[in-house]
C-alpha cells in the first residue's frame, strides 16, 4: 500500500514515544491564556494526562513516582484537566505566575 522506509515504520496501534530531548521549535507560542497546575498529592498516577496530552507535556518520573509537567510545551488546551479523574489538575491564568510567561522569543 505505502512505501514506508523500515526505520520509520511503527506497529499498527502502537504508542509513539515522546521526544527525549528538548525541541526548541515546539515551545508554546504567544497565545496560551491558561496553563494546568498539578497538585501531586491528589495524583493517583492514572496516567490520563500522559496519554491524552497532544504535545507530550507530561512524563512519568519513575524515580520520584510522580507525573511531571513541562510547561514550556503546554499549549493550554486543557484536555489534561478534563481527563484528570482525581482533579489533580486545575487551570490557572497565565499572567498569575511569578516566574513569568513561557513564550517564544519571536512570534513565529
Amino acid at each position: 500500500m505505502f512505501n514506508i522506509p523500515k526505520d520509520k515504520e511503527v506497529p499498527l496501534g502502537c504508542v509513539t514515544p515522546a521526544p527525549v530531548t528538548e525541541q526548541p521549535m515546539m515551545i508554546t507560542g504567544n497565545w496560551r491564556e491558561y496553563r494546568p497546575v498539578l497538585e501531586p498529592e491528589k495524583c493517583d498516577l492514572c496516567m490520563n494526562c500522559v496519554v491524552f496530552c497532544p504535545d507530550a507535556c507530561f512524563q512519568l518520573d519513575e524515580a520520584e513516582e510522580m507525573v511531571v509537567l513541562n510547561e514550556k510545551y503546554c499549549k493550554g488546551c486543557n484536555i489534561c484537566i478534563n481527563e484528570c479523574a482525581t482533579n489533580a489538575l486545575t487551570e490557572a491564568y497565565e499572567l498569575d505566575f511569578e516566574d513569568g510567561v513561557v513564550r517564544l522569543e519571536t512570534p513565529f
